[in-house]
């Protein structure tokens, strides 16, 4: 079974290779002065600016010709950073533009080491490329029991909420804590959640217990995100577990492993994952726009579109299955980079294609996202090194690789 898998793989890039992508479509570097950077995000404000996030803990800002000077943010010190930990997430309000609110997602040093940490920042008063560093305000902790599979991304979705990528938590097929996190939903790892963070809340000046319900105000607070500044989010009233006391309402979908880089379609608003498998299948996973949420995308009972662990599940689970399932011992796969749907206009030939990678196989591909399995075609090998994608504000993308940002374009011939 597995070894037909494989060939039928292999003869599909093969036929796929010789398929529709330019060939003058190549990644041109920046040539910036970057250590271990993880993601690369706009601020929505029409300044055209790329925010840098490196692992330590500092925000850089590109504005289009240079680094700025000053960090835009340095929270180093307070940053467990090495391995799979550090500073892995970035998003900025969308409202940035008048209310200049960013969020960061990172693991904490100091007491509840290596701990998630989902917190907001401000931009300085007195200049834009500049962040308070004390401007803090902690949306949430969420307890790590070990030191890999933490997710990492961010983002707000065309809905305005937040949405956050948390991993099993990690160990050997989720056995890290308690073990089988991701099908327990009674914690917040491995899913994807989903949470309302804009002003104004409640009554900041109340400290609430653990959970509580505003009466009449529709504002629903929930005792999983420990340590949360209060106000600082509820859950939204469509969110699919909000009514079950047994599960977490902030919970959006689950049974991910990993969803180390996920992003929505700015086009349709579709929600596309990338969620890193252990050691015989990497994943993409799909949510539509109009997804009501609840999916469970299998792990630990899954891996990939294949079984895994069954006994941890009853068998009355409805699975949601990748709509791309890749065999790691294809070029050696370990860690799927999950990228962008192109939405930019400067390369019209891949408008609407999806591109993706592995952090070792190196392989860059575009695949089509129709139907149930999507298919793909690779552009080139750049070998082992892909840390992630990142999208500018005109839809453009970029390719994070080792210490260094690249931009796709088409090269003049």
């Amino acid at each position: 079974m597995k070894l037909v898998i494989k060939i039928g793989l292999i003869l599909f890039t093969m036929q796929s290779m010789a398929g529709g992508l330019p060939t003058n479509l190549v990644r041109q570097n920046l040539n910036l002065a970057l250590t271990d950077p993880t993601t690369v995000r706009h601020a929505g404000d029409g300044s055209n600016r790329l925010f840098i996030a490196e692992q330590g803990g500092t925000i850089k800002i590109y504005n289009g010709t240079s680094l700025e000077a000053t960090n835009f943010l340095d929270i180093s010190s307070i940053i467990a950073s090495g391995g799979e930990r550090g500073l892995l997430g970035l998003d900025f309000d969308p409202n940035y533009a008048t209310n200049g609110y960013f969020y960061v997602h990172y693991n904490k040093n100091g007491s509840n080491f290596g701990d998630t940490i989902i917190a907001r920042y401000s931009v300085s008063s007195g200049d834009s490329n500049i962040a308070d560093p004390n401007s803090a305000q902690i949306i949430m902790r969420i307890d790590q029991p070990a030191s890999n599979h933490n997710g990492g991304d961010i983002h707000f979705g065309p809905d305005g909420y937040l949405y956050i990528g948390m991993g099993d938590g990690g160990g050997s097929n989720d056995n890290a804590g308690d073990g089988n996190n991701a099908q327990n939903k009674s914690n917040l790892l491995g899913a994807m959640l989903r949470i309302d963070v804009s002003p104004p809340m409640i009554n900041l000046d109340v400290v609430y217990s653990d959970s509580f319900e505003e009466p009449d105000s529709g504002i629903n607070l929930n005792a999983c995100g420990l340590d949360s500044t209060p106000g600082s989010y509820r859950i939204p009233n469509d969110n699919p577990f909000l009514n079950d006391a047994n599960i977490c309402s902030e919970i959006w979908a689950s049974g991910l492993r990993n969803p180390y880089r996920f992003s929505f379609d700015k086009q349709t608003g579709d929600m596309i994952v990338g969620d890193v498998g252990q050691n015989a299948f990497e994943e993409v996973n799909f949510q539509a726009a109009s997804s009501n949420g609840g999916e469970n995308y299998g792990w630990v009972c899954r891996e990939g579109a294949h079984n895994n662990l069954t006994g941890f599940c009853d068998g009355s689970e409805v699975f949601t299955e990748p709509v791309i399932d890749l065999p790691q011992s294809v070029d050696n796969g370990c860690s799927v980079m999950g990228g962008y749907v192109y939405r930019g206009s400067a390369i019209p030939s891949i408008q609407g294609l999806y591109i993706f990678s592995d952090f070792c196989a190196g392989e860059i591909n575009f695949a089509t996202p129709t139907g149930a399995n999507w298919s793909f075609e690779m552009l080139e090998d750049v070998n082992f090194g892909t840390r992630g994608f990142g999208e500018d504000e005109d839809g453009e993308i970029y390719h994070i690789f080792g210490d260094q940002i690249f931009k796709f374009i088409l090269e003049i011939m």
